[in-house]
């Protein structure tokens, strides 16, 4: 996967990932990716739900050593 930029928002309270990801993901060009990791539990949904409302693509997900990583494609 060719990811295009990271977000750190590890230690970060919802709803600062979002806004992160939101902040990141404008600066992208459509089909680039954006990989975002985050200790927030509540991410999962609250990214998940948030990708599918905005119209883009959440291409994989995945929990390591207590952080969680998305990739996220711009539509």
């Amino acid at each position: 996967m060719n990811v295009t930029k990271v977000v750190d928002a590890k230690g970060l309270a919802c709803p600062m990932p979002i806004v992160k990801t939101k902040k990141a993901i404008n600066e992208l060009e459509t089909g680039q990716v954006l990989e975002i990791h985050t200790t927030d539990k509540g991410a999962k949904n609250d990214l998940t739900a948030w990708a599918k409302s905005g119209g883009h693509e959440l291409l994989k997900y995945e929990e390591e050593n207590k952080v969680l990583k998305f990739w996220i494609k711009k539509e």
